[in-house]
């Protein structure tokens, strides 16, 4: 199972890295592959111009492209996701999630910006082809704190929100993953008639 984490902050170490970096953690000790896409490590001007045949375009694509699961991480700025993962969700082609499980977290200042994953987010990710887009997880400031050391401290109520999401995500590959096969069944239970 190959996860693609989209880091969607345009800061380097913030609340939402710490989100999306508490959901990888509990991914990979589930036995997922688990990569990181952070956009705001993508060349600015190539965004910014939809080069969507630029060099780290076509990579980020790649990476999408090869993922069975997708965790999207954003912060919510005025009630939207941020602007730097607006375009580039606008540079993946139009079925770029099909057939993919999307599990969306956000984070903000208050719980009044909650419903950005419902109303902003979640119909793009819909638009794209998304087969099935997971309840997102919002954390607020109080959730993700900082701690003495400088990093950072997933509350214990987000993240048992996170082991639920992470055993949904892997249960439903597994489904999947299984869905058609025959079970195996020991030789000498098989039985022939002529």
């Amino acid at each position: 199972m190959t996860v693609l984490l989209i880091a969607g902050s345009p800061s380097e170490r913030s609340r939402t890295a710490a989100l999306l970096n508490a959901t990888g953690q509990r991914l990979a000790f589930r036995g997922a592959q688990v990569e990181t896409l952070r956009v705001r490590d993508l060349p600015p001007q190539a965004l910014l111009l939809a080069d969507f045949g630029n060099p780290a375009v076509i990579r980020a694509t790649a990476q999408v492209d090869a993922a069975d699961i997708v965790v999207v991480a954003t912060p919510v700025y005025k009630a939207a996701y941020s602007g730097v993962l607006k375009v580039f969700l606008d540079l993946l082609p139009q079925t770029a999630l099909k057939g993919k499980t999307v599990l969306p977290l956000a984070t903000g200042g208050s719980p009044h910006h909650m419903l950005a994953l419902d109303y902003a987010l979640r119909p793009v990710l819909q638009s794209l082809g998304a087969k099935h887009i997971l309840p997102g997880i919002y954390a607020t400031d109080a959730q993700v704190v900082v701690n003495p050391e400088g990093g950072y401290h997933v509350a214990d109520d987000i993240g048992e929100r996170l082991d639920d999401a992470v055993n949904t995500l892997v249960n439903e590959h597994l489904s999947l993953t299984n869905a058609g096969r025959f079970s195996s069944v020991p030789f000498s239970q098989v039985r022939c008639s002529v």
